[in-house]
């Protein structure tokens, strides 16, 4: 193998060696997107419970549920 098609060679590494980082990182950025939409969703949910709660609350209190 001559010098440039050593040089080719590398190259080609490096740019398969990048690439695959690059997936990994997409990878990665996906990963914590997807969690943290999942944890805004549970708080949303959490959050709709306690109102709830709070509302039948004040409902029982009034004497609304009778």
């Amino acid at each position: 193998m001559d010098n440039s098609q050593s040089a080719g060679y590398q190259a080609g590494q490096a740019k398969g060696q990048a690439q695959e980082k690059a997936s990994n990182l997409m990878d990665h950025a996906s990963n914590a997107a997807q969690s943290a939409k999942e944890s805004a969703q549970n708080a949303g949910q959490q959050m709709q419970q306690k109102a709830q709660g709070a509302a039948e609350s004040v409902k029982n209190a009034m004497g609304g549920n009778k």
